[in-house]
Parts: structure tokens; C-alpha cells; sequence
């Protein structure tokens, strides 16, 4: 796929609005450390060991506290430093091996670290239900799938099949929550009463609707013949899921919340939509099926 820019500029946007909202969610906001150094089962014999607080005085220090709230905020700059490095990986695509290259391309790599270790957070909270941890599968592997495309180090067909996985498991972990078999946030019933306008039951029934089809497309993808309208359909609805953050909070009298914090939670969903838009225009592409080109 030489001479063609378009995929590696998708997967950067997708990296850019991924690593800007998860900056600005942690730095105005919050992200759930608290559930690691406040484990009491985990923690409470090394504190107590190790420091002079009692395991009761460490989680009601102030310094504690914002000891914790201090390494949030610095993941927060840190994320503003991965977005910078994909528009800086995606302004160096003709020379991927340079020396600013892969330094751009080592600190992507920590952020897609950074962001397991995020997922498997969100996965602890919810008590470690690992639908919670495979749901951001197509986030954390953004900046990978922008590192293969860069480096032309992966063949076309692996690529879309990894894309394809990830995307798979993004959508069947949505579903697992849409249908109830893990506890269905209630933000995913306001959200559906308020853009649709329906009752509570009918909110559900749509959620169930929506999680089957979560489900049919994770199949669906890996068949050749229906490949092609499933992914369609998961940029549709990845779109749709994203921008429901926004449009479910809209209020004119409180702007400042929707943009301050809902706009945000929208914009590190776009590798929901943009990860299937890669695997789209990988399969409907021609010419070199072999390998991955970078001089674009």
C-alpha cells in the first residue's frame, strides 16, 4: 500500500483524539488510581509495614490524596505528550527510522502501555470484569496499529486481521453491557431515553436490540462475503456511540459541562469508529496486498 497516506492519517486522528480526551479527562477530571493505592487487601500490610501511617491514617491523608491526584494530573500532561508525538510520527511517515522517528514511536509505545494499564484499572473497579478491560481493546491498540502502518512492518492481511480482532472484542464487550449480562450502566439507559425519547422499558429493549447486533457484527466482520456492510454498520454505530455522549447531555443552559467534560468523553471513543474505517479502506484499497508502504 505504498504512496497512500490515507490509512496512516486515519490511524493518527484516531490517536490524537484518543490521547486529547484522555488527557483532559485526567487532568480536569478523574481516573480510577485510587482503586490500586486505596486496596486495602492489596496494600494495607505493605503501608503499614513500610511507612508510619496505620492503614486508616494513609487513606484519609490529604498527602496521600494528592499524591494520588498529582500522578493522575502527570498521565494527563503525559497523554498531551502522546498526541503531540502521533502528529509528529504522522509529519515524519516518509522517514519512519529517523532518529526523531522512533523516539515519536517509543513514546507511542508507552502510551498504548499507558492505556492497558488504564483498562486494566477500569476492569479492577468494575470488579474485575474483563469484558470492562477487552471493551477498550480498539483504543489501547491505536497507537500500535499507527506504529505497523508507519514502520511498514506488518503484512497488509495481519494487520487487517488484528484490526478486525480488535474491533471484535470493542463491540462483543459493548454488547456484553447493552444486554444486561454484566450490569447495564444506567448511563446507557439516560443516554437512550433522552436522544430517542422513549420510556425506560423501550430503552432496554433498544439496548438489547443494539448489544445483539454488537454481537452479529463481531461475527460478521470475519466473513468475507458480509465483511464489507458489518463494518460499515461499526462505523455507523461506533459514530453513533460516541457522539451520544454529547448529544444525550446537550443543554444550553450548562455548555460548560457538555464541552467540559462530555465532548471529551465523545473524543476518546473515535478509534471506535476509526479503527473500522481503516479496515474498510484496507480492504477496498489496491494494489500492494504484501506489504504495508510508508512512502506516502
Amino acid at each position: 500500500m505504498k504512496n497512500d497516506k490515507f490509512p496512516i492519517l486515519i490511524a493518527c486522528i484516531s490517536c490524537v483524539g484518543l490521547f486529547l480526551g484522555r488527557s483532559w479527562m485526567h487532568v480536569m477530571w478523574d481516573a480510577p488510581f485510587r482503586t490500586i493505592f486505596w486496596d486495602e487487601n492489596l496494600l494495607q500490610s505493605f503501608i503499614e509495614s513500610n511507612t508510619a501511617f496505620t492503614w486508616n491514617e494513609y487513606v484519609t491523608s490529604p498527602v496521600v490524596d494528592q499524591f494520588i491526584q498529582n500522578l493522575i494530573v502527570g498521565f494527563g500532561w503525559f497523554y498531551l505528550i502522546c498526541a503531540f508525538a502521533s502528529v509528529g510520527s504522522y509529519k515524519l511517515r516518509h522517514k519512519p527510522r529517523s532518529i526523531v522517528a522512533v523516539s515519536l514511536q517509543f513514546i507511542l509505545w508507552l502510551g498504548a502501555i499507558s492505556l492497558i494499564i488504564l483498562a486494566a484499572l477500569y476492569c479492577k473497579e468494575k470488579f474485575f470484569s474483563i469484558g470492562q478491560f477487552f471493551e477498550y481493546s480498539c483504543q489501547f491498540l491505536s497507537p500500535v496499529f499507527l506504529i505497523f502502518l508507519l514502520r511498514d512492518s506488518i503484512t497488509r492481511d495481519r494487520l487487517i486481521r488484528l484490526l478486525k480482532i480488535a474491533i471484535a472484542l470493542t463491540f462483543t464487550c459493548h454488547g456484553l453491557y447493552a444486554i444486561g449480562f454484566y450490569p447495564r450502566p444506567g448511563l446507557f439507559v439516560d443516554m437512550t431515553i433522552n436522544i430517542l425519547h422513549v420510556n425506560e422499558a423501550n430503552a432496554v429493549r433498544f439496548l438489547n436490540l443494539a448489544g445483539i447486533l454488537d454481537f452479529v457484527i463481531s461475527i460478521l466482520i470475519f466473513v468475507p462475503r458480509f465483511a464489507k456492510p458489518a463494518l460499515f454498520y461499526a462505523v455507523l454505530w461506533g459514530s453513533a456511540t460516541a457522539i451520544a455522549r454529547v448529544a444525550a447531555n446537550f443543554y444550553w443552559s450548562n455548555l460548560e459541562h457538555t464541552f467540559g467534560y462530555w465532548f471529551w468523553e465523545m473524543l476518546y471513543r473515535l478509534p471506535h469508529a476509526l479503527v473500522p474505517v481503516l479496515v474498510l479502506y484496507l480492504l477496498s484499497s489496491k494494489g500492494n496486498t504484501s506489504q504495508l508502504g510508508q512512502n506516502s
